[in-house]
Parts: structure tokens; C-alpha cells; sequence
């Protein structure tokens, strides 16, 4: 761990100068609009460790996977997240001197991300190897009003000296990635006037083209200096302008600058360019108070709809909206070409794909934050994907119109570069049919099914099915050589989870085929046709299936084991473990980690919360005591799911610890990684922990059910739920509970397991 971020309640805030950890916090005061994003790096020079990151939602780089040569249904490539021409450099030069702050001595520095308007600001005072100290003030945002805007005003004062500065705002197309030397950038063309520059490039791969453009404008004390003509400068990859100027001690001079970002992904190539410049003067002459306005407002909107209110904690405020605020500004649901990154725009280490985590944890979030398009919207991009799957699956030898969805993917195939992973963390092919059902179950929203769903539970359920082999020993069906959500453990036979999840969907594909051929029999019968479905042979072998599964079991412990002969290892506590060997992903080796009974995260719990309500409480007690003892929680996925369960058995000292692990994951770097980027798709767990978890929020059947509990450090919470077109505000305190109906006409809901309907407008107080 590594607490430095201070306290607040809406904002995340670094006081003081630390160089070690300027890499981390690089990733904690990121920034994005859901078009585009960064990594907080500094505008001015900084020599000192550092990764620089801008990134743009749907480019990626394809690179060779080490995995093609090795046999049939591996991957092709691996999609890299591609660092994008920088934007935001403003080189400053002192008599002579570049401001650098990894050689200057820095006296006093403060980082603030500003939660509520989006908005980071660093502000710093600085003296030079020559002896000239400064003050600066930044303050930065990418616009969620405008998505291919962004703006900066910089401001520097002279403290002791009068003399020459110079400012070069600049874009710079000769980027890299972190972890190579060479660009992946071709340079299509680059201009530079007065006060303006534009950078058009293209991938060496894959033809993507990005167009940057920058206007800027100087102050000296408040007052625009009309007669400036800067230097223009032009390099190889590099266009920027230098505003000489002579200030005299106590000045502040004042740059602000407006970017413009166009791809080839919403415009006409030939045009992207002149569009950038359009984006950019625009910005320009709207000044930067007006746009900075137009950019808080549209967050003012999305907190009054997701924000979490909590009394009395204020480490546990600031982690449930530091949560919130990522998943905003990571993904938005306007372009349904686009997905949720696993470290959103904050670092490159999950590649730029979409993972089963989309489906797992974020659908749950946008489904009671959001209007009811946007996790729909979720959900047809991998409908557009359902040929891919088709092909992957038949990459593998599966046939007759088998699914698999792959681990990772920007375009439906697959480019997880690990043959654990990709070939045998099949699990994710339930994740994606468990969403249907999710949003189903909230919505009511059967026409889904006819339109996209139903073809994609049945390309699922046909791989399933054939994945499943008979076991002539056993006498029951078996699913051999998976990886499940524990990824400490590979090619294992017989998890429970991925087998429990199997079966579950090819009856729940079965559910649907029943409904859809019930309420809208011309749908059933273009999808049969399409699908060239056998309604006498695949339900048959699907039940047959389900009915005669294959599960471990202890009988002594009366548990599910997570697969056939985890009970010979030895059995360890993570308690256990010496505190120098955690993580064991960076201390120990794999093949010890692969013989340990530790568990990366949860795996048979995972499934005990899925299928929550076919479990009495003691199942699921004896479970929980079971597994997380040996959970180590080394993946970002697994504090909330535990949290959730220990709300659930009422165990609220647990359920808060695992909370504030989840939570606070990234903000206290629990793990040692978080210099690497965030991890965007746990944070929609965060939301999870405290809604499914204390509050107790399910749904069922299109009915909401709450059954609230408080942690003893909390005074009181309250959370919002849009459901059905039902705006809900829910306050929890530790005497009552308190539901506000603000939508339209009846809502029924059940709380405590007692049934009431709460009209428009009403608010029903129970006592606790």
C-alpha cells in the first residue's frame, strides 16, 4: 500500500512533491470524456520517471500474438492501447533555464482532481538551477459537453526576478508506448501559423487516422496581449509555437490553450484536419470559463443521477465517488462501438479491449445509473460481435453455429495474448448471457429478445453443449481443461463455476426460446430459420445435460470444491502467508502459486452470488467460510463480491473491510501497481458493494426488492436508482430507511420482504 492521497470528500488531492510518486499518481488524476482520455502527466518538460499516456476509445494497434504459431485457435494478435499524439506539452523556458520539476527544487506542490466538475488543477512553486523561483497554477479538463475539446489555462508568476520567459505550447506526433521505442505513427501532415498548430497522422497499422489542432492565446496580468506573433516552430512530428515575452517580478503570465481531436472514426478522412482547427477555434472563441461551464454542467447531471452520499466516513466518501467518477468519464453509452477498457484511459496494461468484466459488474452500474439505452447499448455490441464468436468458436473445431465470445476484443476476435486465457477462461461466454438476464430481469425488455438476445443465448448455449464431454466413468457429464475466474489455477477439470454456469444457461436459453415463441411467434420463427435451430434435438441434449451434471463435492465440509482435487493441496490460510511475499504474483513463483490453494479471486462465490436465490443462508454461510479464508484478492474483482455476500449473511464488519478494499484499491495502491493504471471495471463492483450490498438491492421479474444494513462507521447513505423509468432515492440511516419515489406513476417494491407501492412523488419511511 501507499496512503498519500488526502482525504476529501469530492476531490482527490496530493500535497507535496514526491517523485517516486509521480508515476501512480499519473494514473489516480487521470482524465476522460468517454471519446478520449489521458494520464495526468505534466504539461511542462519533466525528465523523471513517467508513462506518458493519451489515448482514444476504439484506436488500438495490433501487434503479432506470440501465441499464432502455436496451434490451431489462437489468437492472432494482441490490440495495444495506442499512445495518441500528445496535446497538452507546454515547454516553459527562464532565462535560458527549462522548468523541469525532476531537477528543480520544488518548495511547494498541490494536486487536486475536482470529482464534481472534472476538472484537475495542480498548482506548485518552483526554483530553478539559475535561482529564479516561480509560481504556477494549471488547470485542465477534456470536455464531456464537447468530446474532441479540451482546454488549458497555465499561469506562472515571477516571485524573484525580472527577465525573459518563453511558453511553447506544442503537439507532439513522435510519441511512443512505454514499453517501445518505436512510434506506431505515420505523419500525414503538419502546419503551423500564428498562434495555432495542426498535427494529422495515421497508424502504421490498420489505417486509423487522428488530426490535432491547437489555438492559443497569452496573458500578461489579466490582459490579452493582441500584438504577441509567436516564433513558429515545426520539427519532425512536432509543431508549436514559442511566445517570447520580458516580465518583470511580481507578473503573471497567463496561457491558455484549446485543443481540437478528430479521427477517422466520426469523420470523412480528407476532412480531419480542417475539422481539428474548426474544434479548436471553436473552443477558442467560447473562452475558457464558458466551455468550462458547459463541461461541469454535464457532470452536474450525472451526479444527481449516480452519486452515493455517505455521513460520518469521509476515506469511504471519497473512494465510492472517485469510483464513480471513473466509470463516467471511461464510458458514456453514446457510441455503440465502444466498450469499457479494464483500465479505462489511465494505462495501457489491459491492452485497448473489452473483457467479460463489461458484463459482469459494469452492466449492473449503467443499468440503475443511466438511461435504459446504455446498458442495452452494452449489450448489442457484442451482438454485432455474435458472427466472430461464431468464427472463433469454429477456429476451435465447434460447429453449427457455437459461440465463444473472446476474453479480449475490440472487434469480436480474439486478442488475449495467453492460451489459459483465451482458450480456457470460457467462463466469460456465461457472463454474457448472465447480462441478458440482468437486464431483462430490471427492464421487462422482451422485444431485446427477439431482436438480439435469443440468438446469442442460443450461439452460447451450442457451445456449451459441445464443450461438455460425457464421462463414461462418472457416468455424468464433464467439463474438462478450463480456467476459471481464479486465474492461480489453469487447465483444471470440473470447475464448479464454469460448469454451474454452463448448465444455467443452456436452461435459461430454453426459458427464452418458451417466451419468445409464446409473446412473438413471427420473431421465433425468423430466428429459427436464421439460426437453423432443431427445436426436437438441442433442448433435449441441453436438458439432458443439466440434469445429469457433473459436480465436486465434499460431503465432509458439505461444500461445492471449486474443481476436482483442490482438496489435495494443502490447505492454507491467506493469513498465513508472510506478509514480504504479497502479492504472490510479484513475489512467488507461478508453478508454487499453481500447486497453492490460494485463490486470486472469487470463483465458486462467484456463482454463490450469480445464483443467490437457490441458496439457503447457511449454504451460503458454509461457503463463504470456506473460500475467503484462502482468497488472497490479488484481482481487482474479488473484494466486491465478498463484500456483497458478507452484506448478504449480515456480517457487516467483513462486508465493510472488503468495502474499503475494493473501494480504496487504487486510490491506496493496494496491490503496488496502480503506476501501471486503474482498474476501471472493479469500480463498477465498488458501486455493487454498497447497492447490492448494504443496500440489498435485487431485481426480480421487474420488481425492486431492498433489504438495507448500515456499517457502524457510517452515520447514514443514500444512492439513487433509475428503474423503469422510476427515479429512486434511497437513504439509509441507522433508525430508518427512507425511499423517495420522484418518477412516474406506482412503484411497487418490496423492503425488508414486506411489499409497498410508492406513488410519484412519495416517500415511504420504514424503520430499521
Amino acid at each position: 500500500m501507499n496512503r498519500y492521497i488526502k482525504a476529501d470528500s469530492w476531490s482527490i488531492i496530493e500535497e507535496g512533491f514526491c517523485r517516486d510518486n509521480q508515476r501512480s499518481s499519473e494514473s489516480i488524476f487521470s482524465l476522460g470524456n468517454g471519446k478520449m482520455g489521458q494520464r495526468a502527466n505534466f504539461e511542462e518538460r519533466y525528465t523523471g520517471p513517467s508513462i506518458k499516456g493519451s489515448y482514444i476509445a476504439g484506436i488500438y494497434y495490433p501487434e503479432e500474438s506470440h501465441e499464432k504459431r502455436r496451434g490451431a485457435g489462437r489468437p492472432e494478435y494482441s490490440a495495444r492501447a495506442i499512445n495518441t499524439p500528445n496535446f497538452i506539452g507546454i515547454d516553459v523556458i527562464i532565462d535560458g533555464h527549462m522548468l523541469n520539476l525532476f531537477i528543480c527544487d520544488v518548495k511547494s506542490f498541490r494536486r487536486e482532481l475536482n470529482m464534481k466538475e472534472g476538472v484537475l488543477t495542480r498548482s506548485f512553486t518552483a526554483e530553478l538551477p539559475n535561482g529564479k523561483a516561480i509560481e504556477v497554477c494549471s488547470t485542465r479538463f477534456l470536455s464531456m459537453a464537447d468530446t474532441e475539446c479540451a482546454a488549458i489555462r497555465y499561469s506562472i508568476k515571477a516571485l524573484n526576478f525580472s527577465g525573459k520567459i518563453s511558453m511553447i505550447p506544442y503537439i507532439d506526433g513522435s510519441i511512443t508506448n512505454k514499453d517501445s521505442d518505436d512510434s506506431m505513427w505515420d505523419i500525414i501532415r503538419m502546419d503551423v501559423h500564428n498562434s495555432e498548430a495542426t498535427l494529422h497522422t495515421k497508424t502504421k497499422k490498420l489505417d486509423f487516422h487522428v488530426a490535432v489542432a491547437m489555438r492559443s492565446s497569452i496573458y500578461v496580468n489579466g490582459t490579452k496581449c493582441q500584438d504577441i506573433r509567436p516564433e513558429l516552430i515545426k520539427k519532425e512530428a512536432w509543431v508549436g509555437n514559442r511566445y517570447n515575452l520580458n516580465i518583470n517580478e511580481g507578473d503573471v503570465v497567463c496561457l491558455e490553450k484549446y485543443v481540437g481531436v478528430c479521427t477517422s472514426l466520426n469523420h470523412h478522412i480528407e476532412t480531419l484536419f480542417s475539422k481539428s482547427l474548426e474544434q479548436a477555434t471553436k473552443c477558442e472563441k467560447r473562452g475558457f470559463d464558458s466551455m468550462l461551464c458547459d463541461h461541469s454542467q454535464v457532470w452536474a447531471l450525472k451526479w444527481k443521477q449516480s452519486d452515493i452520499r455517505i455521513e460520518g466516513d469521509i476515506e469511504a466518501q471519497q473512494a465510492i465517488r472517485y469510483n464513480i467518477f471513473l466509470l463516467c468519464q471511461t464510458y458514456t453509452g453514446e457510441d455503440a462501438r465502444l466498450n469499457v477498457r479494464p483500465d479505462g484511459f489511465t494505462g495501457e496494461r489491459a491492452g485497448a479491449t473489452a473483457y467479460w468484466e463489461t458484463e459482469a459488474y459494469c452492466i449492473p452500474f449503467f443499468l440503475m445509473t443511466s438511461p435504459q439505452d446504455v446498458a442495452r447499448q452494452l449489450l448489442i455490441y457484442r451482438y454485432k460481435h455474435l458472427e466472430q464468436a461464431i468464427e472463433n468458436a469454429s477456429k476451435l473445431g465447434f460447429t453449427n453455429g457455437a459461440a465463444l465470445y473472446p476474453m479480449g476484443t475490440i472487434t469480436g476476435e480474439e486478442c488475449h495474448d495467453e492460451w489459459e486465457i483465451s482458450l480456457e477462461e470460457i467462463h466469460r461466454n456465461g457472463a454474457i448471457a448472465f447480462a441478458i438476464h440482468n437486464y431483462i430481469r430490471h427492464t421487462l425488455d422482451y422485444k431485446y429478445l427477439d431482436q438480439y438476445g435469443l440468438e446469442v443465448l442460443i450461439g452460447i448455449a451450442r457451445f456449451w453443449s459441445q464443450r461438455i464431454t460425457f464421462s463414461e466413468e462418472k457416468q455424468k457429464y464433464v467439463m474438462l481443461g478450463v480456467t476459471g475466474p481464479n486465474e492461480y489455477e489453469n487447465n483444471i477439470d470440473n470447475n464448479w463455476y464454469t460448469s454451474r454456469l454452463a448448465c444455467w444457461c443452456m436452461k435459461y436459453t430454453i426459458e427464452c426460446i418458451d417466451i419468445v415463441k409464446r409473446n412473438t411467434p413471427t420473431a421465433w420463427s425468423r430466428i429459427k430459420t436464421k439460426v437453423a435451430f432443431d427445436e426436437a434435438k438441442e433442448p433435449a441434449l441441453w436438458k439432458k445435460i443439466i440434469d445429469n451434471m457433473y459436480y465436486a463435492y465434499n460431503q465432509q465440509l458439505n461444500i461445492f470444491l471449486q474443481q476436482d482435487g483442490y482438496m489435495d493441496k494443502e490447505q492454507m490460510f491467506a493469513t498465513d502467508i508472510p506478509e514480504k511475499e504479497l502479492p504472490l504474483n510479484q513475489h512467488q513463483s507461478w508453478d508454487r502459486i499453481q500447486r497453492s490453494c490460494f485463490i486470486k479471486q472469487a470463483d465458486t462465490l462467484q456463482g454463490i452470488y450469480l445464483f443467490e436465490d437457490e441458496f439457503d443462508t447457511d449454504t451460503i454461510a458454509r461457503h463463504f467460510d470456506f473460500y475467503e479464508p484462502r482468497t488472497v484478492h490479488e484481482s481487482s474483482l474479488s473484494p466486491c463480491i465478498h463484500s456483497i455476500l458478507a452484506s448478504r449473511l449480515g456480517r457487516t464488519d467483513k462486508a465493510y473491510e472488503m468495502y474499503l478494499r475494493t473501494s480504496r484499491l487504487d486510490l491506496d495502491d493496494y496491490q503496488n501497481e496502480v503506476a501501471e493504471g486503474c482498474h476501471i471495471t472493479s469500480m463498477a463492483g465498488t458501486w455493487m458493494s454498497i447497492v447490492e450490498g448494504f443496500g440489498g438491492k435485487r431485481a426480480y421479474e421487474g420488481r425492486l426488492y431492498l433489504a438495507p444494513i448500515i456499517p457502524q462507521q457510517w452515520e447514514s447513505y443514500s444512492f439513487r436508482l433509475a428503474f423503469r423509468g422510476h427515479d429512486i432515492e434511497v437513504n439509509v440511516s441507522h433508525e430508518d430507511v427512507t425511499i423517495m419515489q420522484r418518477g412516474n406513476g406506482e412503484l411497487p417494491i418490496a423492503v425488508y420482504g414486506h411489499n409497498y407501492i410508492i406513488n410519484s412523488g412519495e416517500e415511504l419511511r420504514i424503520k430499521r
